[in-house]
């Protein structure tokens, strides 16, 4: 096996423009910053089990409908295990599943590529619009 080879997806590659594409409909669900600032909480507390209320607080900025509606959607998608405690009011926790768990390693590189490239990302952008006021 040449090394191309030996990285060669198993089965047809997907293709980005097909509504069915496995890429595609991976990131229509989790390519927001909100999922992926819960997974990076949920994961850093694996295996213990994480309640709203410190979700929220360790999530800046995410309203409480954003965060309930993120959460609903990873533990639709297998992604997220909910408990609840029948207490007045009900205590609510969250951790990742096992499939959950496997989405870090991949969150995680994204991250290192942000923080490596942002930068020059950010300049090219100025850029760009420095030559759009000058036009």
């Amino acid at each position: 096996m040449t090394p191309s080879t030996s990285r060669a997806p198993k089965g047809p590659r997907g293709d980005l423009f097909d509504p069915q594409c496995p890429t595609r409909r991976l990131l229509d669900r989790i390519g927001t910053k909100w999922t992926s600032m819960a997974v990076k909480v949920l994961a850093e507390a694996s295996p213990e089990e994480v309640r709203f209320a410190e979700l929220q607080r360790r999530m800046a900025g995410i309203s409480q409908k954003m965060l309930s509606v993120t959460l609903q959607g990873l533990a639709r998608d297998g992604l997220v295990g909910r408990r609840v405690e029948p207490t007045v009011p009900p205590r609510v926790y969250y951790r990742l599943t096992p499939l959950g768990l496997t989405l870090e390693e991949p969150l995680a590189a994204l991250r290192e590529w942000a923080e490596a490239h942002m930068a020059e990302v950010d300049r090219a952008h100025q850029r760009s619009e420095e030559e759009d006021a000058s036009d």
